[in-house]
């Protein structure tokens, strides 16, 4: 929504040009910029969540690994954990798991 939001407030400066003195464009210039920025940060967020998104077929998978757990091979196991988890941070005293579920 706020992609959206963004492009809509550039497209308006955009449009508001039409007759602007040097004055206006300057200042239309640097908003713009300041615009394109965020929808630039958006962008690279969206496309950071879309590649975390697990697909239906890849939980249809994991919950048949999950009812037969003790008997997956590790391989399989270490696979379901790609899938789940971005990362892992571990010391003596604690575990932190960053979940992409």
């Amino acid at each position: 929504m706020e992609l959206a939001h963004v492009d809509s407030e550039i497209e308006k400066l955009v449009d508001s040009l039409t007759g602007a003195n040097n004055v206006l464009f300057s200042y239309v210039n640097v908003k713009i910029a300041e615009l394109d920025g965020r929808k630039q940060e958006l962008l690279a967020r969206i496309a950071e969540l879309t590649v975390e998104a697990i697909s239906p077929e890849q939980v249809s998978q994991i919950s048949g690994y999950l009812d037969t757990w003790e008997n997956v091979s590790f391989d399989d196991k270490r696979r379901v954990v790609d899938l789940m988890i971005t990362t892992i941070a571990a010391t003596s005293d604690s575990l932190n798991i960053t979940w992409k579920i």
